[in-house]
Parts: C-alpha cells; sequence; structure tokens
C-alpha cells in the first residue's frame, strides 16, 4: 500500500542489465519485470524498485546513499553475495548496534548488509 509521502520506489543505473538482474535472482530471489530493453522493475523487497541502462553506478565514495540489507545471519549472507558474483568492498565490521558488510554488484553500485546479531 503506498503512503502519502513516504519513500516508495527506488532506481539504479546498470551497465548490464542482464547481469545485475543475476546477481540479484542468485544472491536475494529477486524477479524483475522488463520495460523495454533499457529498464527492469522489481518488487517486494522492502522497497520497490528498478535498474535503468546507463554507465554510472551508485557508491558511497562518490556521495551516494546507501540502501542497506538486513539479516538474520550475517555469514550466510556474505557467502550468497559472494557467491552469486559480489565484490566485498568492506568486509564485515563492528559497529554500535551491530554487524555489517558493503558490496558491489556487477554493475558497481554499493549496498550493505548489517545484522543486529553477534557473531
Amino acid at each position: 500500500m503506498n503512503e502519502h509521502e513516504k519513500l516508495n520506489y527506488v532506481e539504479f543505473a546498470s551497465a548490464d542489465l542482464e547481469a545485475t538482474k543475476a546477481f540479484f535472482e542468485k544472491a536475494f530471489n529477486w524477479s524483475f519485470v522488463d520495460y523495454g530493453p533499457e529498464y527492469t522493475a522489481f518488487s517486494g523487497q522492502g522497497l520497490d524498485g528498478g535498474f535503468f541502462k546507463a554507465d554510472l553506478c551508485s557508491s558511497t565514495a562518490h556521495g551516494a546513499a546507501l540502501l542497506v540489507f538486513y539479516s538474520k545471519d550475517l555469514e550466510a549472507t556474505l557467502s550468497k553475495v559472494t557467491k552469486a558474483g559480489g565484490a566485498i568492498v568492506k568486509p564485515i565490521f563492528d559497529f554500535p548496534g551491530g554487524r555489517r558488510f558493503h558490496f558491489t554488484e556487477p554493475s558497481g553500485n554499493e549496498f550493505a548488509v548489517w545484522s543486529d546479531v553477534s557473531a
């Protein structure tokens, strides 16, 4: 259900839509709906969104917002991310309130995964 003046959708650039889709399908079991050859959308993942064809990426090093997944088993999620082709850019580290790691998907967009469950 859409809520008035609440975040509802997020979009990312993707240099390789097929590789990006394959990564999220394998790592997080996402499914996509294609809207032509230059746009694909996902839903039901906490926040709906999509990827558009462009030679850009979202990175915190360039001031981009960071979208963060939650995991009950951080090590298992890290394993799924690497097996699906994600690159770990910040290994698991502690922070006040939990632990997390950062990764990039095949088109270079940076995400993080956090857990409040200690190792």
